[in-house]
């Protein structure tokens, strides 16, 4: 066990404590009327000082609920990379607010009427936080809550304690409860806090329990944006660099130990070029970790169920013949270790009954298949649930397109992995399985919004009474000019 399961178990917060926050933060959204554009650049402002002034502390958190984090990691995706998106709606949260002009019916809009959508804040917007990224998924997304108007409660994860005592902390420091507010627990407080009647909810996590929040949300018809996850899978072509793919692939495996919803979780690559991958893919651990036990740039398995649980892939696919090829450069024991690292390791053409291939891994685990036509590929990633994310390596255009638009996923990076998450002007969202909804940019601001319709009919009244009985030939003949093809 970690020092944080044998230290820290956080508190289970009541259910009516949670109902009190989600009232009073209504209530609030009420009383105040639709925020000003200076209110929620100040929200958005209180994000980033947080993260900028908290950077060290955050780093410690992190470190301390995996036992081992990569300093420059934690630095990088949770108080780096979440800047950005909130930078990026700051900028454009003024944009955003304006309503849009609409086309209005003929002849309505020749005679004066018109339309437009108006964006308005929804109110109290619930956020369950997941463990693997706990500050750049609880901040992160108050970019397009805040732009959007709205208030927010969060609920981390229970395990990574530390992470989760450090964001009540700072949030009760930077903001006032009516705006932001913090909920501590486990399952428990999790299944209170799904059914609670939020103007929307966002959960971030698995696909399993993504349907019991669902379920959950139902009760109260609260719309819900899921951010799951899936096997994300990496199409590598003929005509791609190997050396240059491999590097990138292995990178976005170790990123946090694999323990990403957009980690690459399997690679196909051209017949008679799994040698040279995998070959590639031990340079690049090789130059990248030559060392791994001790390393603090090898980020650790954040807690022993979810270590047993990649054990337990490792061993299935030992059991049913998989060759396996552990990525261990300076040939270190791990079966002796303070922290619950596992070094990054190969499985070369595993079978579809292993649990690798049925089960996302979550995980520095990476399954390697091969196929004879790109179209055969295709057609295995296909066959299985739609990804968060889908990769492509390759330098011809006629099979990359042909790859994106035979494919459904959430997003797709060309010639790397993860990194279409990091463009704040375009939307980040799951497909079927994957998830639904999305947020960043526009589209997160719009996510987070009512979009109400708001038509303003013409002053004369002969035509805004037009249907209005008694009728006669002359609405007959409007009517015979609107039915026809």
């Amino acid at each position: 066990m970690s020092a944080a399961e044998q230290i820290i178990e956080l508190p289970e917060t009541p259910e009516a404590e949670i109902r009190r926050l989600v009232e009073l933060q209504k209530k609030a959204h009420i009383a105040e009327g639709p925020m000003t554009l200076e209110r929620r650049i100040d929200l958005i402002d209180r994000c980033i000082a947080i993260l900028v002034e908290n950077k060290d502390a955050i780093v410690d958190a992190l470190n301390a609920d995996f036992g081992n984090r990569s300093p420059e990691g934690s630095l990088a995706t949770d108080v780096g990379g979440t800047l950005p998106a909130l930078k990026y709606a700051k900028k454009n949260v003024r944009k955003w607010m304006k309503a849009s002009k609409r086309h209005s019916m003929f002849p309505l809009g020749l005679l004066g009427a018109s339309t437009r959508v108006e964006y308005q804040p929804l109110g109290c917007v619930g956020n369950v936080v997941p463990w693997n990224f706990p500050f750049n998924l609880c901040f992160g997304p108050m970019g397009s809550i805040f732009a959007a108007g709205n208030r927010t409660i969060i609920k981390p994860s229970e395990y990574t304690p530390h992470c989760a005592l450090l964001t009540k902390e700072l949030c009760e420091k930077y903001f006032d409860q009516e705006d932001v507010a913090v909920v501590l627990g486990g399952p428990e407080t999790g299944a209170s806090f799904s059914k609670m009647p939020f103007d929307h909810l966002l959960f971030t996590g698995a696909t399993a329990i993504a349907s019991h929040v669902m379920r959950a949300a139902a009760e109260n018809l609260v719309p819900v944006t899921l951010e799951l996850g899936g096997k994300s899978p990496v199409i590598v072509s003929y005509s791609a660099d190997m050396k240059k793919t491999a590097a990138r692939v292995m990178t976005g495996k170790t990123l946090n130990a694999g323990q990403i919803c957009l980690a690459p979780d399997y690679v196909m690559v051209p017949e008679g070029k799994v040698d040279s991958f995998v070959s590639e893919a031990s340079s690049s651990i090789e130059t990248m970790f030559p060392t791994l036990k001790d390393n603090e740039d090898y980020t650790s398995i954040v807690n022993q169920r979810h270590y047993d649980r990649l054990q337990s892939y490792l061993d299935d696919a030992r059991a049913k013949g998989a060759q396996i090829v552990e990525l261990n450069p300076a040939d270190e024991d791990f079966s002796q270790q303070e922290h619950h690292k596992i070094p990054p390791t190969i499985i070369v053409e595993p079978t579809d009954d292993m649990k690798v291939m049925q089960e996302e891994i979550f995980g520095p685990i990476l399954p390697v298949k091969s196929y004879k036509a790109v179209d055969e590929a295709i057609g295995y990633v296909n066959d299985h649930d739609r990804p968060l994310g889908l990769y492509y390596f390759g330098d011809d255009r006629a099979e990359e397109n042909k790859v994106v638009n035979s494919t459904t996923s959430g997003g797709v990076s060309v010639n790397d992995v993860i990194t279409h998450i990091m463009q704040d002007d375009a939307p980040f969202g799951g497909v079927g399985p994957s998830g639904m909804g999305s947020y960043h940019g526009r589209e997160g601001f719009v996510n987070f919004s009512h979009a109400k319709t708001i038509f303003r009919q013409t002053p004369f009244e002969f035509a805004a009474g037009m249907l209005r009985p008694p009728y006669g030939d002359k609405i007959r003949k409007v009517l015979d000019g609107m039915i026809k093809k």
